[in-house]
């Protein structure tokens, strides 16, 4: 802090009356109750009410005066400085008590009433919300659950999960965070979701996709085969002359909606074929209809 004269812009001759309004007009500019969110203003109402715990003060002022104490109201010899004065028992800064405008908060204006506002709510003051990340895998994101959350301080938390959360939902637990002070209640806890990828799914909405490998005589003859789903493996009918990318949907099996129903699984087929199979080799080459096909030329290819 500066001179404190300076500091509440005042002459060093002013009367305790003038130092008085000086603080005053400040305080209602800058208290940080009533310019929430503005860090520099805070710090300069913090020098403004340590400015005033010294000059407003009779005796002090005159020590200052003297040369006897410092800005901070140390004795001068000891070279103390705001950082020491500000964290020293007995001081602390202007706006962690009430102890600078304690005069004004008991007036019958609209800025004493911010002030003893504030004070009871710094002394019923709500505990902090408190933020966790849960990992679950992409079955429990789709069908739901309960997971229990072990904290850093080795206490835990049981967090049911909804059906069809998705990453990066945030799940709140009310009065799970940090208790509160006075009659302010504690604070909520805040569990963020991490859903580990699935190499077999992918998500998009409400709607799952899923690649599945087919053998070419699934492919070329149809057939039932098991289909893997978030919930447990169905049995889906692959149709005859179906082709790499055909995509079937299975209709109800993907993520739940918020409103009702579920949304849909794809299925898109990757028709797979034996490695150094010769009977195949054979086939293929002596097939004249095969090997004249040409699937670039086919419509919309």
């Amino acid at each position: 802090m500066g001179n404190p004269y300076e500091v509440l812009g005042v002459a060093q001759g002013a009367s305790q009356d003038d130092i008085k309004k000086a603080y005053r007009r400040l305080a209602r500019k800058l208290h940080p109750d009533l310019n929430p969110g503005d860090k520099s203003g805070e710090e300069r109402f913090k020098d403004v009410a340590n400015a005033y715990r010294l000059l407003g003060d009779a005796d002090k002022r005159a020590r200052y005066d003297a040369g006897e104490i410092d800005e901070s109201g140390n004795e001068k010899p000891q070279q103390h400085y705001y950082r020491d004065y500000a964290g020293a028992s007995g001081h602390g800064d202007g706006y962690a008590s009430d102890e600078g405008f304690a005069d004004f908060a008991g007036g019958d204006d609209p800025f004493a009433d911010i002030l003893r506002r504030a004070a009871r709510a710094r002394a019923n003051r709500r505990g902090q919300d408190l933020h966790y990340r849960l990992p679950i895998s992409f079955a429990e994101s789709i069908s739901g659950g309960s997971r229990r959350l072990t904290l850093p301080t080795g206490d835990t938390l049981d967090v049911n999960l909804p059906a069809g959360v998705f990453d990066g939902q945030v799940i709140r637990l009310k009065g799970k965070g940090a208790p509160g002070a006075g009659e302010g209640g504690p604070g909520d806890a805040l569990i963020e979701l991490e859903v580990a990828p699935d190499a077999r799914f992918t998500r998009d909405g409400d709607d799952i996709t899923l690649e599945l490998p087919v053998s070419l005589a699934e492919a070329v003859l149809g057939g039932q085969v098991r289909v893997p789903t978030p919930t447990g493996d169905v049995t889906m009918t692959v149709p005859p002359d179906a082709s790499s990318g055909t995509t079937l949907r299975l209709k109800g099996k993907g993520a739940p909606r918020r409103g009702g129903g579920r949304g849909d699984q794809f299925v898109k087929l990757r028709i797979v074929l034996p490695k150094g199979d010769p009977e195949l080799a054979r086939f293929v080459a002596g097939w004249q209809t095969g090997r004249a096909f040409d699937p670039r030329q086919e419509p919309g290819t």
